[in-house]
């Protein structure tokens, strides 16, 4: 029962840190994801690669 719960936990986990940095990557300004050398389309893909590590 203890490993249902934990991928559960683990599934929220990921799902946070993904919203989390859609939120703050959002919030830049054009010229800093330039600086970052970030796209605005590129967001997602970045969010989804950070929660998973």
């Amino acid at each position: 029962m203890a490993r249902p719960m934990n991928n559960v936990y683990e599934n929220y986990r990921r799902w946070r840190r993904y919203r989390t940095t859609v939120r703050e990557l959002e919030t830049l300004t054009p010229r800093d994801l330039q600086d970052l050398g970030i796209r605005r389309n590129d967001i997602q893909r970045l969010a989804r690669e950070a929660s998973r590590l």
